[in-house]
């Protein structure tokens, strides 16, 4: 299995997951959302920046 060296899309995968799968299963995890917010802007700067 090939991981991507691009560092904004390996973050985008790791939040598409952690966003599936906390919409199927309750993790009871105090602000998700705001962890999940902040793991998009990172993901997204770095996709914008190229790495």
């Amino acid at each position: 299995m090939k991981i991507t060296k691009n560092m904004g899309f390996l973050l985008l995968g790791l939040w598409l997951i952690v966003s599936g799968a906390s919409a199927l299963v309750k993790i009871p995890v105090p602000s998700l959302g705001l962890l999940l917010s902040c793991l998009a802007i990172v993901s997204g700067v770095f996709i914008i920046m190229g790495k």
